[in-house]
C-alpha cells in the first residue's frame, strides 16, 4: 500500500538537502522514507536542480483535489449499457470487444475490459452499480492476486515446492513412461474422495480410496500405497495441483523416490492427462455421490476397464499394452 503523502515540512527538508548537495538516499534516510519517495518527488517537480518546496507542495495539493470522475461517471449511456450487458452475464472482455466493433449504435464510447473490472470491483465507487461482481463468472467480491509465471510461493500449507516449469523436458514429449499426473476427485459435500494418477505417455491409471478423511496425512498414506505399486524405474515425476492435501509432498518424495511438481493455481490445462482421465473415470464414478461406497476391489475393476480400453490418443492401442512394454524394458 502507498505511504502517507509528504508534508510541507518534509518538502522543506528535501529542499535543504538539495541546497547542501545531499544524495537522495541520504535525504530519505533523514526523513525515514524510502529513497524512491525522494527521487519521485524530484521527477514530479521539474528535477533536482529546480526543486522548490513551496511549488511542490502547492502542486500536490492541487492534484489531491482534482476531479476523480470516471468514464462511467461522465457517460451515463455507456454505464447503463455496461450494467445491462453484465446483468445479461456477458463478460467484460466481450462487452469491450463489442463496443470496439461498434455493434451498438446507441453507444458511441468505448471502454477497456480492465476499466470495467475496476469499476465492478469498486462496488459503486467508480460509476457502476454495486453488486455487479455477482454477474461475473467467478462471482468473487475481490480480485485475486496473480503471481507471474514461474514465481513460487512459500506461503500456505505446501511450503517450498517445485513448480511445473522445473519438470524434466522429457515429461512434455510423452515419450517416456513414468511421468505422472495426479489429483483428488471428491464426492458429495466434499466428504469423500478418490486419488487418481495417470501416466502421461501410456495413459495408464491408478486409483486409491480413502476409507476415512482425505486430509494431508491420509493423502500421504494413500499416495505411498499407490506409488509402491509402480516399479521404481518408472517413478520419474508426479505433477499435482496446489491443493492442501499435498502438504506432505516432501515426505512423499523421500518415501517413494519420486520427484513432485505442482501446476500453477487454477490451471487444469497444465495437467491434461489427469483431467481427461478423470472425465473417463466419471463414467463409472458419478458426480455428487458418496465415494466411500467404492471399495479397493471396485477401484481395481475400474482401473482394469480404463487400462484395457482402446484409446484414440494411443492409436487404438490400450494403456495396459504400453505400460506393460515399459515395465519389462527399463530403458524405454
Amino acid at each position: 500500500m502507498p505511504g502517507e503523502s509528504l508534508s510541507m515540512s518534509e518538502r522543506v527538508q528535501i529542499e535543504i538537502g538539495v541546497v547542501t548537495i545531499e544524495s537522495a538516499r541520504s535525504i530519505a534516510a533523514r526523513l525515514d522514507r524510502v529513497p524512491s519517495t525522494v527521487t519521485r518527488e524530484f521527477e514530479r517537480n521539474g528535477g533536482r536542480d529546480g526543486y522548490s518546496a513551496v511549488t511542490a507542495h502547492a502542486r500536490a495539493q492541487s492534484e489531491r483535489t482534482r476531479s476523480t470522475s470516471t468514464v462511467f461517471d461522465r457517460d451515463p449511456v455507456l454505464a447503463a449499457h455496461v450494467e445491462t450487458r453484465l446483468r445479461a452475464l456477458d463478460s467484460p472482455m466481450t462487452i469491450a470487444i463489442e463496443l470496439e466493433r461498434d455493434l451498438y449504435p446507441d453507444v458511441t464510447a468505448t471502454v477497456s475490459h480492465e476499466t470495467i473490472y475496476r469499476a465492478v470491483y469498486a462496488h459503486g465507487r467508480r460509476g457502476l452499480a454495486k453488486g455487479l461482481h455477482r454477474c461475473l463468472h467467478r462471482r468473487r467480491r475481490c480480485r485475486k492476486h496473480h503471481r507471474s509465471a514461474g514465481e513460487r510461493s512459500t506461503k500456505g500449507p505446501l511450503g517450498e515446492f517445485n513448480l511445473i516449469f522445473e519438470r524434466p523436458d522429457e515429461a512434455e514429449g510423452r515419450q517416456v513412461v513414468g511421468h505422472l499426473e495426479g489429483d483428488l476427485i471428491c464426492g458429495s459435500f466434499n466428504r469423500s474422495a478418490i486419488a487418481t494418477v495417470f501416466d502421461r505417455a501410456s495413459r495408464y491409471c491408478w486409483l486409491v480410496d480413502f476409507p476415512e478423511d482425505h486430509g494431508a496425512d491420509a493423502t500421504l498414506a494413500a499416495m505411498i500405497e499407490l506409488i509402491e505399486r509402480i516399479p521404481k524405474h518408472l517413478r520419474r515425476s508426479l505433477t499435482w495441483d496446489q491443493g492442501s492435501e499435498m502438504a506432505n509432498h516432501a515426505m512423499l518424495a523421500d518415501a517413494t523416490g519420486i520427484d513432485v511438481f505442482f501446476a500453477e493455481p487454477h490451471s487444469p490445462w497444465q495437467r491434461p492427462t489427469n483431467e481427461n482421465g478423470n472425465g473417463l473415470l466419471r463414467r463409472y464414478v458419478g458426480k455428487g455421490t458418496d465415494l466411500r461406497v467404492y471399495t479397493a476391489e471396485d477401484l481395481r475393476r475400474i482401473e482394469h476397464r480404463l487400462n484395457t480400453m482402446p484409446r484414440r490418443s494411443l492409436g487404438w492401442s490400450t494403456a495396459q499394452t504400453l505400460y506393460d512394454a515399459a515395465t519389462v524394458a527399463p530403458t524405454l
